[in-house]
């Protein structure tokens, strides 16, 4: 699991300085970060200003924090805490506002007192080892007392869970996080195997996890720690889309990674291999290969479905020609050769292909294949992997379309989807877009979810960036040569008129895009020289807040887009939100203290099932509340409140990575690709970029990054074996 990059480490120069006292008041949170501003009464009544990075403090708790006094030019004197360790209010008025602070839902400042005043200073005692005496209080009631109870003893885990890792160096935000994921469990479950954190604890990598092992006494050649980096480069690689490594680049990789004897970590891949985590196998042209076992079953069955499918004798639908003309005469519209063989082929095949790049009439194909399906009395679903993509094919075909996991109906108590063999699909023909989207894990579902009797259309670009997730699942299908493909490449006439579609089968073929005349408001694609990363950035300002929505009458927000191909950096995503930000939406007086501010542009950065948000959704923020610790954000129509533990989950979305567009198109799109960017740059990066932009597409580059872009067509490429095992399995028959 990839280590969150804004979870730091606590390490820090020698503190010196201590301050104990009760918490008055927290004057600044920005819970992303971590860092806060409290106002402290020590014990002999002076106020004190404490800041730093620190897990969430309610007014009325009591804290110890370490660190170095200095002068602040605006603020004067603060303590720069390294530490701060949370600790029981030792005074009569400290429980009670700790107890009164919003500590549990229905204790408000009134209870507070009360629960007090039966139990004076004895109040900790009774929360710690007798809560069942809150029945003794008037009026509190067994609902409040229980709430009560189950939240105090939750913050005294917190407490102690601090306590033991601020002694192995780590942040308060990454302890209270720890400590949420393991609750009373978590002192044993860490001294145990503390590298379990770096699989299990989302935003704690493998770095963090052996920095506590180490700090625990476990050896630098401990087997356990061998076998945890073997693992943990296994999951690196996946995370970069490789459903395999082969076994030489793994063990070289963990070699680096944690400075061992080679030896040593042979011995550990065996020993991986030989548990349930790992398959070790030997494939022509790689050698002895090592699969995460997930993935190596996902693969294997994956490749078991496709194979059924072109195996898979369906219903013969007759009168596809009658369906074309009816398609035909209905939408005023004559389908091209290629588009006519693909209706006939659907009308026979278990499983059909559809690809090719912009304006080449995937979508009206589609539509006839619908016709074709409906003719046939199919009962016929809709689907794509991401809600931007269902919505976009519902508005284009007027079916209804569904994401993939709303289709096989997730159910985030089990961690798993409903649809499965035992309880199958109940359709005749399933329509998937956006297949290039499709990762190995998901597709092993989707397919396992078909019934017997049904057939399967996958459409996509296979051209595009390959699955944010593990495999490269439409062009291995396509390349097995089993499966019955139809790539369209004619672009229809009035598809032709757009120069952003030429411009996107120019890059394929590796040439330069071409631009509309200069501030032509007809122009739909323009490029623009920038050789500095600096540079960039004020014109991507001036472009995003000025020039685009003057010319075109655009909305900044919410129809403009930033795509860049990486994450740092001054032409980066994130400089370009903070620049974004401040200029498209600035702080006002009354504006809550934090990161987001009602208005934002922000995305989703990881799955949520719970709150039915996915990776890469965006949305926008509608309130902000509790000093920026309680965010509300409008996603496609639905309330989604993110409290202060989840909202490191979100990220601005002004401008975001190329990555995290797939699926999306959008009015305007702008596209800072530059030399800096040297590292991410290829030709299906730039393609992917430029036709997200639906009315207008803006390349701001320089000529040595562009020419780097259309010369590389690594495709990036991935470590999979399921193009083979399709072809082996959907052997024709002799």
């Amino acid at each position: 699991m990839a280590r969150d990059p804004r979870a730091d480490d606590a390490r820090g120069d020698e503190a010196h300085d201590v301050v104990e006292g009760e918490v008055d008041r927290v004057t600044y949170e920005n819970a992303q970060t971590g860092f806060r501003v409290l106002r402290v009464t020590d014990r002999q009544g002076k106020r004190i200003t404490v800041v730093g990075k620190m897990q969430a403090i309610s007014a009325g708790a009591r804290i110890r924090a370490t660190g170095r006094f200095g002068i602040d030019p605006k603020f004067g004197s603060q303590l720069k805490a390294v530490t701060v360790l949370p600790l029981v209010p030792d005074t009569l008025q400290g429980i009670e506002k700790l107890l009164g602070s919003g500590l549990a839902d229905g204790i408000g400042p009134a209870y507070a007192q009360r629960i007090v005043a039966r139990f004076g200073l004895e109040t900790s005692s009774v929360l710690d080892n007798h809560p069942e005496r809150l029945a003794e209080v008037p009026g509190l009631g067994p609902k409040r007392a229980q709430a009560l109870a189950s939240a105090w003893a939750e913050q005294k885990v917190a407490r102690e869970v601090m306590i033991f890792l601020h002694a192995q160096h780590v942040s308060p935000g990454l302890a209270q996080r720890i400590a949420k994921r393991y609750g009373a469990n978590t002192i044993r479950l860490l001294r145990e195997n503390p590298y379990r954190l770096a699989t299990e604890v989302w935003g704690v990598g493998f770095k963090t996890a052996d920095e506590i092992a180490r700090s625990l006494g476990i050896a630098k050649d401990a087997p356990e720690r061998i076998r945890a980096a073997v693992l943990h480069v296994l999951d690196q690689l996946q995370e970069r889309g490789h459903v395999f490594v082969p076994r030489p680049l793994l063990a070289s990789e963990a070699v680096r990674t944690i400075d061992v004897d080679p030896l040593l970590v042979e011995g550990a891949i065996d020993e991986v291999c030989a548990s349930e985590h790992a398959v070790a196998e030997r494939l022509d042209e790689h050698g002895p290969v090592v699969y995460a076992a997930r993935l190596h079953c996902a693969e294997l069955q994956l490749a078991a479905s496709v194979s059924s499918l072109c195996h898979r004798k369906v219903k013969q639908l007759s009168g596809a020609r009658q369906a074309i003309e009816a398609f035909e005469h209905r939408t005023a519209t004559t389908l091209a050769p290629a588009q006519r063989a693909a209706v006939e082929q659907a009308a026979t095949c278990g499983v059909l292909v559809i690809t090719g790049g912009p304006g080449v009439g995937k979508t009206t194909l589609v539509r006839a294949v619908l016709e074709l399906f409906s003719r046939g009395r199919l009962a016929v679903r809709l689907a794509a992997p991401t809600g931007r993509a269902a919505r976009r094919m519902e508005e284009a075909t007027q079916h209804e379309a569904q994401t993939i996991h709303r289709l096989l109906e997730f159910d985030p108590k089990q961690g798993g989807f409903s649809r499965d063999p035992s309880r199958p699909l109940e359709l005749d023909a399933l329509v998937v877009d956006e297949c290039s989207m499709l990762d190995l894990p998901l597709a092993r579902s989707l397919l396992a979810a078909l019934p017997q009797h049904a057939r399967l259309v996958l459409v996509g670009d296979v051209d595009q960036l390959p699955s944010i997730g593990p495999g490269a699942v439409l062009r291995d299908v396509i390349e097995s040569g089993r499966v019955p493909t139809i790539r369209l490449t004619e672009i229809f006439r009035q598809a032709a008129k757009s120069l952003i579609v030429d411009n996107a089968h120019r890059i394929l073929e590796g040439r330069a895009p071409g631009s509309s005349p200069k501030g032509d408001p007809q122009g739909d694609f323009f490029l623009s020289s920038a050789d500095e990363p600096a540079d960039a950035a004020e014109k991507v300002r001036q472009l995003v807040v000025e020039r685009i929505p003057k010319t075109f009458g655009l909305d900044p927000v919410r129809q403009v887009q930033v795509l860049t191909p990486m994450h740092r950096g001054p032409a980066g995503s994130q400089a370009l939100n903070q620049i974004l930000q401040a200029s498209l939406n600035p702080p006002r007086a009354d504006s809550p203290i934090g990161l987001f501010r009602s208005g934002d542009k922000v995305m989703q950065l990881r799955n949520d099932y719970q709150r039915d948000v996915f990776n890469g959704d965006i949305g926008f923020v509608t309130a902000v509340e509790a000093e920026g610790r309680k965010v509300t954000v409008d996603v496609d129509g639905r309330a989604v409140i993110y409290e202060d533990s989840q909202l490191d989950e979100l990220t601005l979305a002004y401008a975001c990575s190329i990555h995290k567009s797939q699926g999306s198109e959008y009015p305007a799109v702008v596209i800072p690709m530059l030399s800096s960017h040297f590292v991410m740059l290829s030709r299906n990066l730039l393609y992917t970029a430029v036709t997200r932009g639906k009315r207008l597409v803006v390349l701001i580059t320089d000529k040595h990054a562009l020419r780097v872009a259309l010369d590389e067509t690594r495709r990036e490429e991935r470590y999979t074996w399921l193009a083979q095992r399709i072809r082996e399995l959907a052997r024709p028959a002799p």
